[in-house]
């Protein structure tokens, strides 16, 4: 009986030992984490992009204000083939999407409905310090970080000048479908698209920015 216990026992035990053709599996080898560009780079990327699609600017300093406002990375468009009115600093990212979504399909939406070119944009700004909607009480408006733009009216060649204000709504059905196409085409430019139908304090302007989106309306 005592063998038997003991043979048990010694069998047990053996397998419990590795045996020498089983080697211990290697730990999984991971993958590094990419790590996301550093802001410089990203910076002078941004800046390229500008200087590829032509666009003359002048980088601006960083700056910090009063109320949480900032305008960090931002630059002052000069010439992006068009003129543009009331352009303030912009976030490098707002202008290069603004300077491209003038260049392309502002310009095609002009020449298909309207017959003519943009000679002049009317922007209602870029920077200024104030809450969403200018309400006190709600969150700081992208326009507190210079990362948005508003857009008022188009003047073209013929010396038409079409307004968001006058248009959008308008007995002219070209100049409503040329409105239409350019804030549509803004929303897939930009994070955030607003316009007349978004809400009353909309209803003069188109709205662009790089916040958290896609939204558009």
């Amino acid at each position: 009986m005592r063998r038997g216990v003991i043979f048990v026992g010694l069998t047990l035990l053996a397998g419990c030992i590795p045996k020498p053709d089983s080697p211990a599996p290697l730990p999984r080898a991971t993958q590094p984490r990419a790590e996301a560009p550093k802001p410089d780079k990203v910076l002078r990327q941004c800046h390229a992009d500008l200087a590829r699609a032509a666009v003359a600017f002048k980088p601006l300093p960083d700056r910090t204000f009063d109320g949480g406002c900032t305008a960090m990375g931002a630059v002052q468009l000069i010439d992006i083939g068009t003129p543009v009115t009331n352009l303030g600093a912009m976030t490098c990212p707002l202008a290069s999407n603004f300077a491209r979504w003038v260049q392309g399909p502002v310009q095609a939406a002009a020449e298909r409905h309207l017959r003519a070119r943009i000679v002049k944009i009317e922007s209602m700004g870029t920077y200024a310090c104030r809450p969403v909607n200018g309400q006190a009480g709600n969150k700081l408006s992208e326009h507190g970080r210079a990362n948005a733009v508003d857009i008022g009216g188009f003047v073209l060649e013929d010396g038409r000048r079409i307004t968001v204000k006058a248009g959008w709504n308008g007995e002219d059905r070209r100049v409503r479908d040329f409105l239409r196409e350019a804030h549509a085409a803004g929303c897939q430019q930009f994070a955030i698209g607003l316009g007349p139908e978004a809400n009353a304090l909309h209803h003069d302007h188109f709205h662009f920015d790089m916040g958290r989106g896609p939204y558009c309306r």
